[in-house]
């Protein structure tokens, strides 16, 4: 018998659905959905693998949906919230790329929707807490997502509590379990008795009334927590809650430190389970900007209206000083009618344009204006007939000579008429021009000079690997090679490939465009680790001291990169002191990060990692330029002038910063700061290198999407040699056409990320959300795309990689024989 038929045995279908409309609360939780929503309907639906069955429903009637009704699960996106366990949240289906062509919301006829996992404490998944309306609606905040969760928690507890039989210690539990729930609500979540004294309050709520401690309020009636003209509104509400209704409230109450706050009350009746004592809840959320805000507008909005007010009255009066203004005015000034013809400009237009008044009134400006910005002239015009109470924008009128002036233009309609001013910023407008382009041509001879910098010392280094890898090459095809030789060459090459791919790393890093692997590290165990390390790196007669306090101190960064900028910085204080010293390596923990190379102070907690070494010291015009690529103070062939770049990079990209103080004789300290997080000590991986055995593959279907021809080859080759069977998808659009709406019979998907169209993390996405269960293993040499977002969750192989770490990554991800589905027959 299947683990479903165990369930159906265990708890009849019916008898949960009758379980649920027996919940007193349920009715109370989808009244407070729909108004936090402001949706129009919220049900409680028991979903299985086959059926969709409301078991309570609100305002069900304009949905045509009465509690029992039945829907076609396969329908219902609740059936991929059923298979993911993860909220679907859709404010406006129309504009929501994943759901707009999804079937479900024109059947039912929705825009909005929010439906929120049910999921008993055992696991199981007993259905979902939904709400729809024909209507868009702004339902993806965090508030909304809280609230779903926390009472599609409360109606877990209850359905397992009710299936166990729950007895009045169980009711001990419940309100245990709601508070629990509360105390995690971004707003200020309490529990007051039917009289209105405070018994709860969540850690948020003493926090947003600043309240040393919650002892301080308990027990005392809610109402006398609020100033004394305040306190009947709130009595009021809390009476009206006991009475079976939800009431709400406004007012003002400060902090318990004096500060204002504007607040938004809410109150809900609620029963113990088994105990049926009357209880209050009550939230409480913080208005005080969204009023002044709203404040703030409507002086706006009366400031406008005075404003308007008072230029009407000129207009209307037009007094001799006003006609003054307008004779002696620089400024183009005009008066329009409702259809755009001018009836009346002063001298101004003469003077700016050369065009006499009587060429002007009687007509629109179109004869006047650029044709490139007719359009756009004819839009911002648009706007006054669709309400807007001023006009701003610019564009050009042709003078009598022929040329174009640029002018800026004010306006603002009164009683049917357009009063304008427009101002000639021709001159203004060049000027600016012409900064721009200057500005241009200094960053793009600044690009150039930092382009040939790296286009010399990336073809120096990658020459020399390259001739490294030819020479093996050219002796590697030669007959009858002795195997100790043929296996050198060949280690050769491979060696060679490993150190092109560090400095295209190293060239990552600088641009801050590497892919990192962030994960918490205890900094203090991870120098002293490095320390180990540089023992067989400075040589003998550099002494290396470590000192770290004995308090951890977590950051969260590649440990790989970490470890890298800690080398980099020591080779070359190790070269600093040729080769006889102290290098010291010092962690500070908790402190700020400085102004540095004149960038602000960042606020918040930082470690420092400080190298110091007792070397010769760095010149003070130097200092300057120790960060950029291939900038080397070393003789030639010592040095590529990457290793400080790629600290720099290093530190940018994870949050952080780094510092140098020098002096001439005296060595030199390097500070790389990276922010402190809370954290607990990783585990260590246990090292896997290539030539170890791993699982093949035993004929499992994998497709490989990959639009570079001879990489799409490599990759099927040596799969098919690791024992899979392939199939060749030469970009996404192709792949996902292949695997159709079931899979297909694959056991396993291998995309490139940066591939024209549709690229490998879209791909990726797209496919957890349609086949959850099948693997992705994305493959990358450089993805902005990686960089910025990271890897959302899926396996990443680095390019270039070998034939056994592609080998050994998929055959940790792709399924178990025993697993695997039956491949398609029509491939």
């Amino acid at each position: 018998m299947s683990a479903l038929a165990h369930l159906g045995a265990a708890h009849d279908f019916q008898a949960d659905i009758d379980l649920v409309g027996s919940i007193e609360a349920v009715p109370t939780i989808l009244d407070v959905v729909c108004r936090v929503t402001g949706m129009g309907f919220a049900a409680v639906a028991r979903v299985t693998e086959d059926r969709w069955v409301a078991c309570r429903v609100k305002d069900g009637i304009a949905f045509g949906l009465e509690p029992g009704g039945e829907l076609e699960v396969a329908s219902t996106i609740c059936h991929e919230i059923r298979q993911s366990r993860a909220p679907v949240v859709i404010e406006h289906v129309a504009q929501d790329a994943a759901y707009c062509d999804h079937p479900t919301p024109a059947r039912y006829g929705f825009q909005s929707y929010v439906s929120m996992p049910i999921v008993l404490p055992d696991g199981t998944f007993f259905g979902t807490l939904c709400a729809i309306d024909p209507r868009p609606a702004p339902v993806d905040r965090p508030e909304v997502v809280d609230t779903f969760r926390m009472f599609a928690d409360l109606i877990a507890f209850h359905v397992d509590a009710h299936r166990r039989n729950a007895s009045a210690n169980d009711a001990i539990r419940s309100e245990a379990f709601v508070r629990g729930i509360l105390a995690a609500s971004p707003d200020c979540v309490k529990v007051l008795s039917a009289e209105g004294r405070l018994e709860y309050m969540n850690e948020r709520g003493v926090e947003m009334n600043q309240l040393g401690s919650l002892q301080d309020v308990l027990g005392q009636q809610f109402a006398d927590l609020w100033p004394e003209d305040e306190r009947a509104k709130i009595r009021d509400a809390v009476r009206r809650a006991a009475a079976g209704e939800i009431a709400r409230a406004e007012g003002f109450c400060p902090t318990a430190r004096g500060e204002p706050r504007l607040w938004e009350a809410s109150f809900a009746p609620f029963r113990l389970e088994g105990t049926g004592e009357l209880k209050l809840v009550g939230v409480s959320r913080d208005i005080s900007e969204r009023v002044k805000a709203e404040e703030e507008r409507q002086a706006s909005a009366a400031a406008l209206e005075a404003l308007n007010a008072t230029l009407a009255d000129h207009v209307e009066t037009r007094t001799q000083e006003r006609d003054r203004i307008w004779q002696v005015s620089h400024d183009m000034l005009g008066v329009a009618d409702g259809n755009g013809i001018w009836l009346s400009v002063n001298p101004a237009w003469t003077a700016i344009l050369g065009w006499r008044s009587g060429e002007v009134i009687g007509r629109t400006s179109e004869w006047l204006e650029h044709p490139d910005d007719r359009e756009a002239t004819r839009a911002e015009v648009g706007r006054l007939a669709a309400g807007h109470s001023t006009l701003a924008f610019e564009n050009r009128f042709r003078t009598r000579d022929g040329d174009y002036r640029t002018l800026s233009w004010r306006a603002v309609p009164v009683e049917g008429m357009l009063y304008c001013v427009a101002r000639d910023v021709t001159e203004q407008r060049e000027r600016a021009v012409q900064l721009e382009h200057a500005e241009e041509a200094l960053r793009q001879s600044q690009k150039l000079e930092a382009v040939g910098q790296l286009t010399g010392g990336v073809a120096h280094d990658f020459n020399n690997l390259l001739t490294i890898i030819r020479s093996s090459v050219d002796f590697l095809r030669r007959p009858n090679l002795p195997e100790e030789r043929r296996n050198r060459y060949m280690d050769a090459v491979s060696d060679t490939v490993d150190r092109a791919a560090k400095l295209t790393g190293q060239l990552l890093a600088f641009a801050r465009r590497q892919t990192l692997k962030p994960e918490i590290l205890e900094v203090g165990a991870q120098l002293r680790a490095v320390a180990d390390m540089l023992d067989t790196v400075t040589g003998a007669r550099i002494h290396v001291v470590t000192e770290v306090p004995d308090a951890p101190c977590f950051v969260q960064a590649d440990l790989s990169q970490f470890e890298t900028a800690l080398i980099n910085m020591a080779v070359n204080a190790r070269d600093a002191m040729d080769g006889e010293g102290t290098l010291t390596l010092r962690l500070d923990c908790a402190r700020g990060l400085p102004a540095i190379r004149g960038h602000a102070s960042a606020p918040g907690l930082f470690a420092a990692v400080s190298i110091t070494d007792t070397g010769s010291g760095i010149a003070a015009e130097q200092l300057g330029r120790i960060f950029e690529p291939f900038f080397t103070t070393k003789p030639v062939g010592q040095g590529t002038g990457l290793g400080l770049s790629q600290v720099f990079g290093f530190a940018k990209q994870s949050g952080g910063d780094v510092d140098v103080e020098s002096e001439l004789g005296r060595g030199t300290t390097f500070t790389l700061y990276l922010p402190e997080v809370e954290g607990v000590i990783r585990d260590e991986p246990v090292a896997v290198r290539d030539g170890e055995a791993f699982p093949t593959g035993d004929g499992q279907c994998v497709l490989v999407v990959e639009d570079n021809v001879e990489v799409g080859r490599f990759a099927t080759q040596i799969l098919e040699d690791f024992g899979y069977r392939t199939t060749w998808a030469a970009n996404a659009e192709e792949a996902l056409e292949k695997l159709g709406s079931d899979g297909a019979g694959f056991d396993a998907v291998f995309s490139d990320v940066v591939m024209p169209g549709m690229g490998g993390i879209e791909l990726a996405k797209i496919l957890q959300r349609r086949l959850p269960d099948l693997p992705v293993l994305l493959a990358s040499g450089y993805s902005h795309v990686l960089a910025q977002d990271g890897l959302h969750g899926f396996e990443l192989l680095h390019k270039p990689y070998s034939a056994d770490q592609l080998g050994r990554i998929l055959g940790k991800v792709a399924p178990s024989p025993e697993r695997r589905r039956s491949p398609s027959e029509s491939r």
